[in-house]
């Protein structure tokens, strides 16, 4: 499955989670050590606006953190439409753990979304269930890149996922949270 089609699934996915939060759950603690919902929401938003000058050729601008919940979709929104533009994808992208093709920094984009998703999601008591594709996906770029850039930090060591767990929950488990 390629990048884009990975995005195609992933937008409405998230739009969908994100639609479900309410003001009075920003606050709620997740599954990401680092983040509640609205931190979550603000690395998302801010990396998006990142990543979509990255994806542009452009200086970025200031991300909209003023409601999170109103921007969160043009945003996202816009770096999947960066990504899709022509030359998007061929693009070098400077990401966090060093230079890279906008394509492969595209698989990352999936995982990240995918996994911080569930973040969300479990956060806020909403069920999440994304194509299976989409997950063996995200867990394909996980299994190749993940474990040299573990520092428990930015990637925490993999988790045991309980008996039983479904693909979600072993790629979060993967990724280091607590299932």
């Amino acid at each position: 499955m390629d990048v884009i089609s990975q995005l195609d699934q992933l937008g409405p996915l998230l739009d969908d989670v994100v639609g479900g939060i309410s003001a009075d759950q920003l606050g709620n603690s997740t599954a990401c050590a680092e983040y509640d919902v609205r931190g979550v929401l603000e690395h998302m938003i801010g990396g998006a606006t990142v990543f979509t000058a990255a994806y542009r050729g452009t200086e970025p601008g200031e991300p909209p953190l003023d409601d999170l919940l109103a921007s969160f979709a043009p945003t996202i929104g816009g770096l999947f439409d960066a990504m899709r533009a022509p030359g998007g994808l061929d693009r070098t992208i400077q990401a966090p753990f060093g230079e890279t093709t906008g394509a492969a920094f595209g698989q990352y984009v999936v995982l990240d979304g995918i996994v911080h998703g569930w973040d969300l999601a479990t956060a806020t008591g909403q069920s999440y269930d994304p194509p299976a594709e989409l997950v063996a996906a995200a867990q394909a770029c996980a299994t190749a890149m993940l474990d040299p850039m573990r520092d428990g930090t930015t990637f925490a060591d993999a988790t045991e996922p309980p008996a039983g767990a479904s693909p979600i929950e072993q790629l979060v488990a993967y990724t280091g949270r607590k299932v």
